[in-house]
């Protein structure tokens, strides 16, 4: 063997070291996109621990947004509530914000309303968490009958940061209004002084224009503080309670007693007309991306019925009808008792050809509603699919197919745009997920062609998903797949009917269709127990319990073991969305 010296052992080292060295701020500099050297890297690890955060930029539509169609309040600027005039605030100045703790622990800021209108007065600060674009507002009242607003008579403190050792912008308080009697609460003040907010910075409510409250997202929290966005309990078309924009607080458990405004007149005016409903829909209609290995489409209703879809009764199974373009020879109203369901054509071709649907001719069906106390407008974008393909499953790290389990005729799925009344500017998205769903503010959403939100539609299943990817619906490693991807598209607002809107009154008359309250597809034809036994003879007892578990937690409509109902006949329909 050779002899080394120890120098050259030495200089060899050095040689290692000075190479990895190189090699490392090589890589990192290519990471960050420039050529740099070590100090500068240095510099650059300086910057990188004072980022800006995300809370930093306000967002703003990808375009401004246009001239609505005139008529009516919408849009502008104030609704009446019945002698209370509001306005939507969403000029915000900064008063306090931490550094830790909340979503992705990037901490929260705290906001005042700023510009109102002359003889506006707030209501209480506003709260975002610092993992998001600002993106929010108040609402700021202006009495316009005497006796609707009057100032709090003192203040509580709710809590102070002053103790506490966490990353913030000096010390924050949160102060609690305490109304006069016969009047409510609506919102915090936020300061950074240990002096009480002065009497007239904001305004309480006279009872009767308020309406009760709830927590909703989290904000943040910290010591047993917690903060969340606030919003009427009882919520749907006819619900007159109002979001006003401000947080509510949780302290060591205890909730606050704040209230919501609350639109005695039950007025309208500031809902869009049909002209404005079809501008909004042009705007703001929803791009929907199919998977690029989907094989099972949307259509239009008429499409479906005119190639062969057939009306089945019980006790007369035997001899189906086919059923009219508009579906006049449905039964119509009643309940979901079981006497009637909607099937494929019988002929195996006819109903190869109508599973796979007609995306070229496909309609997207609007129900358009007031939310809110009408300060806002939903807009409920429908797909019908004439059929949903099985499902797959995801155990660890391998992906097996369900057989026949997910399959079923008739799937409605939808979406829903959320627009202010004050401005017409879309605030946010639900997408409906099987059973449930989530909303997305419009800070989060993808964009494209101006304000069209993207939508995407999971494999098979025909779920909808804010964002591309593997979906997976379950706990941990397993679940059900609901991948998602760019293959196909629609824009929902290229073919679409307004089916219903009852604040329009008989401005729209409803189709047939649309009030066939029993099945749009039969009961289940197989027998999950065979087809979970076919899965289940490949795997160990933990994966075997888990994905029978999933499979049986699915809804029955998904299942198949209940064909499902028309969108009238959906809870939400009258209500608001579930999450």
């Amino acid at each position: 063997m050779a002899y080394i010296s120890s120098h050259i052992l030495k200089n060899m080292l050095v040689s290692c070291i000075i190479l990895v060295s190189a090699l490392a701020l090589r890589i990192s500099c290519s990471t960050m996109g420039d050529n740099l050297n070590a100090s500068s890297l240095l510099d650059n690890a300086s910057t990188m621990n004072n980022m800006s955060l995300s809370i930093d930029n306000a967002f703003r539509l990808p375009s401004p947004l246009p001239s609505w169609p005139s008529g009516g309040c919408f849009a502008s600027g104030v609704i009446d509530l019945g002698g209370l005039h509001v306005s939507q605030i969403a000029s915000l100045t900064k008063v306090w914000s931490t550094h830790e703790g909340g979503p992705e622990n990037l901490g929260a800021t705290f906001f005042e309303p700023s510009n109102l209108p002359n003889g506006f007065f707030m209501f209480g600060s506003y709260s975002q968490p610092n993992n998001m674009p600002l993106f929010g507002w108040t609402l700021a009242g202006k009495d316009t009958s005497g006796g609707t607003l009057k100032m709090p008579t003192d203040y509580t403190l709710v809590w102070s940061s002053q103790n506490l050792k966490i990353k913030q912008d000096g010390v924050g308080y949160i102060w609690m209004p305490i109304p006069p009697e016969g009047y409510k609460a609506i919102g915090h003040v936020v300061t950074t002084s240990p002096q009480k907010p002065s009497l007239d910075k904001v305004r309480c409510v006279r009872d009767d224009l308020t309406d009760a409250c709830e927590s909703h997202d989290w904000i943040w929290g910290t010591n047993g503080l917690n903060v969340y966005s606030s919003r009427p309990r009882d919520r749907g078309m006819k619900a007159l309670g109002v979001a006003t924009g401000v947080f509510m607080v949780q302290n060591n458990g205890a909730a606050d007693s704040l209230a919501c405004l609350k639109n005695v007149k039950a007025n309208i005016s500031a809902m869009p007309n049909l002209y404005q409903v079809q501008a909004l829909v042009q705007e703001y209609s929803p791009l929907i991306y199919f998977h690029p290995d989907e094989e099972y489409y949307p259509s239009s209703v008429t499409w479906f019925f005119q190639n062969g879809a057939l009306l089945y009764t019980k006790g007369q199974e035997s001899s189906p009808v086919c059923i009219q373009p508009t579906g006049s020879n449905l039964p119509q109203g009643g309940s979901n008792d079981g006497a009637y369901w909607l099937d494929l054509p019988t002929d195996d071709a006819a109903k190869t050809n109508v599973k796979k649907g007609d995306l070229q001719g496909a309609t997207a069906y609007l129900h358009v509603k007031p939310m809110f106390g009408a300060t806002y407008t939903d807009i409920v974008v429908w797909l019908f699919y004439p059929f949903n393909g099985p499902a797959k499953a995801k155990l660890e790290f391998m992906t097996i197919s369900l057989g026949k389990i997910g399959e079923h005729v008739g799937d409605w799925e939808h979406v829903t745009l959320r627009i202010s009344n004050f401005n017409g500017e879309l605030q946010g998205v639900y997408f409906s997920e099987h059973s449930g769903g989530i909303w997305v503010s419009a800070c989060q959403l993808e964009f494209q062609n101006g304000n069209k939100p993207v939508v995407y539609s999971s494999l098979h299943a025909h779920a909808a998903y804010p964002k591309p990817g593997h979906n997976l619906q379950g706990s941990g490693d397993i679940g059900i797949r609901n991948d998602t991807g760019k293959g196909k598209l629609m824009d929902t607002g290229a073919n679409f009917s307004v089916v219903a809107a009852e604040y329009l009154g008989s401005t729209i008359v409803e189709t047939p269709w649309l009030n066939y309250a029993r099945e749009w597809g039969p009961k289940i034809s197989y027998d999950i127990s065979k087809e979970l036994k076919k899965v289940e003879r490949f795997m160990i007892g933990k994966l075997k319990n888990a994905i029978e578990k999933i499979v049986r937690g699915l809804p029955n409509e998904v299942l198949g073991e209940e064909g499902p109902t028309g969108p009238k006949f959906k809870d939400m329909w009258s209500g608001d969305e579930r999450g």
